[in-house]
């Protein structure tokens, strides 16, 4: 895993094969294929605001289950 500071962009790879083809699963995240179109990577950009979002949502989905428990 690499993160790029000056772009903002997480890279996460999974194997060392040479990518073949990408393919942007969402907006900002592009995911990188083999030629057989395994997956061998993610690509994030903006990763500071993915990571953030995700956290917060994760983060406020398990209060408002704990608040509902109470």
């Amino acid at each position: 895993m690499a993160y790029f500071k000056d772009e903002d962009i997480l890279h996460i790879v999974i194997s060392e094969e040479k990518e073949a083809d990408s393919v942007e699963i969402s907006p900002n995240i592009t995911a990188e294929l083999n030629k057989n179109g395994e997956l061998i990577g993610i690509e994030i950009l903006e990763a500071s605001l993915f990571l953030r979002d995700s956290i917060l949502e994760s983060s406020q989905a398990k209060i408002l289950k704990l608040r509902k428990a109470v």
